[in-house]
């Protein structure tokens, strides 16, 4: 083997390690936020539900719509990551 296929395979080992890095990078910032989201989301409905009982339907059915929204901005991170290691 030469030196410069020797240094070819390097570069391609970096860069590999590389994407896998920014990979997981934007897949822990990408969840990060939603995961914050969600949780406030949650404990904001259910102290809700408990000042205002009566209202639960309608506060959880909110509040999960909500949710769902933002869980598929933790969907679109997560893509955002395959893209990065497999493109």
């Amino acid at each position: 083997m030469t030196e410069i296929e020797t240094a070819l395979e390097i570069a391609q080992i970096n860069a590999e390690s590389i994407k896998a890095v920014a990979m997981a990078l934007a897949a822990a910032v990408g969840v990060f936020g939603p995961g914050l989201g969600i949780s406030l989301l949650v404990a904001r409905g259910l102290e809700a539900i408990g000042r205002n009982p009566e209202a639960s339907g309608k506060i959880q059915s909110t509040m999960i719509l909500g949710i769902v929204f933002v869980e598929a901005l933790a969907i679109f991170a997560l893509v955002v990551a395959f893209i990065i290691k497999f493109a």
